[in-house]
Parts: C-alpha cells; sequence; structure tokens
C-alpha cells in the first residue's frame, strides 16, 4: 500500500499489480518497489509464513459388549484442539459402542486442520453356556456337559476342571456351574444340578 497512489509496482516475483497471490511452500518474505513521478521507493517487504499441517494417531481396542474403551488422538505437535466425529473437543474419549465402531478426529494446529485419524473400538459378543441336568442314583457318576452359543472358546467350572465336559458323582443333589470365556469375554455362569436319588 503507497503512501500516495497513482505509480508503478515492481515485486520480486516480477509481478507488476498492487497485489499479488502467491502459494509458497515454505514461510516465504515477498518485496515490492514503488515508482511516483521516476521516484522509486524502498522495497516493502511482506512476509507468507507456512504452518506445518499436523498429523493425529489414534488408538484402537477391543472390549466385551457393554464394556467401555478410551480412545486418545495423539497430533505431532501439542497444542492444538480437537475435534471427534462424536462431538468431543478433548483429547482423549470414553465411548461404549453397541457393535464395532470407527471413531475419527481431526486436529487443528496454528489454523491448520490435520488429516482425520482414526481408531476402531472391536466389540465382542457375550458368549452364553447352557449345562444339562440330569438325576442318578446314589453313588452313580453323571456327565455334565457345557454347550456354549459359540465354539472355540474356554471352559471354567466350579469344580475348577476346564474341560466341555465333566463326569461327577455327588454325595447328594449338586449344582454345578461353569463359566464360557471366548475372545476374552466370559459367559454368564451357566449351571446344571445333579439330583441324587437314594
Amino acid at each position: 500500500t503507497p503512501s500516495t497512489g497513482g505509480g508503478t509496482y515492481w515485486w520480486n516475483t516480477g509481478a507488476t499489480t498492487a497485489s499479488i497471490t502467491v502459494t509458497p511452500g515454505s514461510t516465504t518474505t515477498y518485496t515490492c518497489v514503488y515508482t511516483l513521478n521516476g521516484c522509486p521507493s524502498p522495497a516493502g517487504s511482506g512476509t507468507v509464513t507456512i504452518n506445518p499441517i499436523p498429523t493425529v494417531t489414534i488408538n484402537s481396542a477391543t472390549v466385551c459388549a457393554g464394556t467401555s474403551a478410551t480412545l486418545t488422538a495423539t497430533p505431532s505437535t501439542g497444542g492444538g484442539t480437537y475435534l471427534w466425529n462424536t462431538g468431543a473437543t478433548t483429547a482423549s474419549i470414553t465411548v461404549t459402542p453397541s457393535t464395532t465402531t470407527t471413531y475419527t478426529c481431526v486436529y487443528t494446529l496454528n489454523g491448520c486442520p490435520s488429516p482425520a485419524g482414526s481408531g476402531t473400538v472391536t466389540v465382542n459378543p457375550i458368549p452364553t453356556v447352557t449345562i444339562n441336568s440330569t438325576t442318578v442314583c446314589d453313588g452313580t457318576s453323571a456327565t455334565l456337559t457345557a454347550t456354549p452359543s459359540t465354539g472355540g472358546g474356554t471352559y471354567l467350572w466350579n469344580t475348577g476342571e476346564t474341560t466341555a465336559s465333566i463326569t461327577v458323582t455327588p454325595g447328594s443333589t449338586t449344582t454345578y456351574t461353569c463359566v464360557y470365556t471366548l475372545n476374552g469375554c466370559p459367559s454368564p455362569a451357566g449351571s446344571g444340578t445333579v439330583t441324587v436319588n437314594p
């Protein structure tokens, strides 16, 4: 902006207009000489400061259905602001999704937003297990079998055994329980009763 109008401009880019539009790759200073009535001004200068685009990474987590998970956005450089697709504006969020869900966050530093980072909360279902009941005569053995909703997990009976089936010889009517765990998620305890007739 000259002190008096009516002259000509010459920028170090070669432009001869009063205003120029530039897209520098790094912070750059531009100069312009303004000439009025044949008298050039001292060069004026203006600097375009380039702020880097930040990045942000987000952890993923695996939980059992009904359990919460905490996701944390970790930026390349601190001091900025966060905006999650949930609307949260904190670095960390705690979520309890009912199904596997991906969460995203944009981190803004010095007015420059990052590409969205993402983290996924994988939700494993809670399995169920059923156990048969049976009736035996006193002194006779019975076999109880735990039948899970989905195979591939582990068993833990209240007797301490870890097989799908157990053989027991109770001295009186007894209820046995088993917890079945799949992908780290334990079932509610299933139960089966051995009724002992004298």
